[in-house]
């Protein structure tokens, strides 16, 4: 049986929920077009090429870990998986410690699939996100810069899945936001798909395939503006504590780890 290989290039993309078949010139292909499947012996930092850590503590949020660079709380896992760690454990005057890594400044974009394939921490006060700032971050201040929560939860709550943006006048309590709860188990329990699809128009949050959220500019409050148009870089951490989930209790166990096991961007290439 002869196969057509483009309409199979697009039918593998579509199951993928990758947008941009049948719409692109001759000089034009959607296809993976940045990605880290954080293949390599346990213990290796994550690749300099690609990540840089940020080191610190709070951030705004009243978060207690103290943010490193070491191997104990951001490393390969030797199977595949970069794993995040939150630990109990003295820092810099802080109780815990874990860490906070994005691509800014090496890799940025506007519009495309972004997408992370991840095994969430569990328990009380764990505060697991896969996440996006607007490159023109810190020059212009957040929320103005906007973000995108592709996920975010509190461990608390294993079972719910949270995607928001917050921009000029829909930040913090007054973010868009929409949930996403599991029939059962937790998000904990094993590897799940989180992504969002987004063009100059729209935003559309799934988890393994399905769509839970979406906004445009239409859902805005009135006045407020739209600054999902330049580029952005990409997060991943494991804060411990803060205004959102609270503080972790004696039922928390520790350490917890948010095991990645690839994050990959998709978009029209030239």
């Amino acid at each position: 049986m002869r196969v057509d290989v483009a309409l199979l290039a697009c039918a593998v993309l579509a199951l993928t929920a990758a947008p941009g078949c049948g719409g692109e010139t001759e000089s034009e292909v959607y296809g993976l077009i940045w990605q880290d499947e954080f293949a390599g012996p346990a213990g290796q930092l994550p690749d300099p090429a690609k990540w840089q850590f940020d080191v610190g503590t709070d951030w705004g949020n009243l978060q207690l870990e103290y943010d490193t660079n070491r191997a104990e709380n951001c490393s390969l896992d030797g199977h595949g998986n970069l794993a995040i760690t939150a630990r109990q454990e003295e820092w810099l005057g802080q109780a815990y410690t874990s860490a906070r890594i994005k691509t800014k400044g090496l890799f940025e974009r506007a519009y495309g699939r972004f997408e992370a394939r991840i095994k969430l921490p569990v328990g009380r006060g764990i505060w697991p996100a896969f996440w996006m700032l607007g490159s023109d971050f810190p020059g212009v201040s957040w929320p103005d810069c906007g973000e995108i929560d592709v996920m975010e939860y509190r461990g608390q709550e294993p079972r719910v899945l949270v995607g928001s943006v917050h921009g000029p006048g829909y930040a913090g309590n007054g973010a868009l936001s929409q949930t996403h709860t599991l029939a059962q188990g937790g998000f904990h329990l094993d590897y799940h798909l989180f992504a969002i699809d987004w063009d100059a128009s729209s935003i559309t949050w799934s988890v393994d395939g399905y769509v839970f959220h979406r906004i445009t500019a239409a859902d805005l409050p009135a006045g407020a503006r739209w600054v999902f148009d330049h580029p952005f870089f990409i997060l991943l951490n494991v804060a411990v504590g803060g205004r959102w989930v609270g503080s972790p209790d004696v039922s928390t166990v520790f350490p917890q780890a948010m095991l990645v096991d690839y994050v990959r961007v998709y978009g029209i290439q030239p």
